[in-house]
């Protein structure tokens, strides 16, 4: 990976092989003088976040499920994206 936009559409499985989704978007805090990775928005929830149907500033927010924590990511690559089976 070498972009966050690589990132973009791969499949998100746990680490038993659930299917979560694929990636829809990203999740950041902006600092001063960098960006740190929160998160991968994944799922269909994500995807309607993505067109702007249920955005954070909306009543419609995604769900706290279809967000992945960064920390939870286990491997990262062009076959996809493995997170912790806890982070499901």
């Amino acid at each position: 990976m070498k972009t966050l936009t690589d990132l973009l559409g791969l499949k998100v499985r746990t680490e038993s092989g659930r299917y979560l989704g694929r990636v829809h978007d990203v999740r950041a805090e902006l600092k001063p003088r960098s960006v740190t990775m929160t998160g991968l928005v994944v799922g269909q929830l994500g995807l309607l976040e993505r067109l702007g149907i249920g955005a954070p500033e909306s009543r419609g927010r995604t769900l706290h499920g279809d967000v992945v924590a960064w920390r939870e990511i286990v491997r990262a690559d062009r076959r996809g994206i493995l997170v912790r089976d806890d982070a499901a």
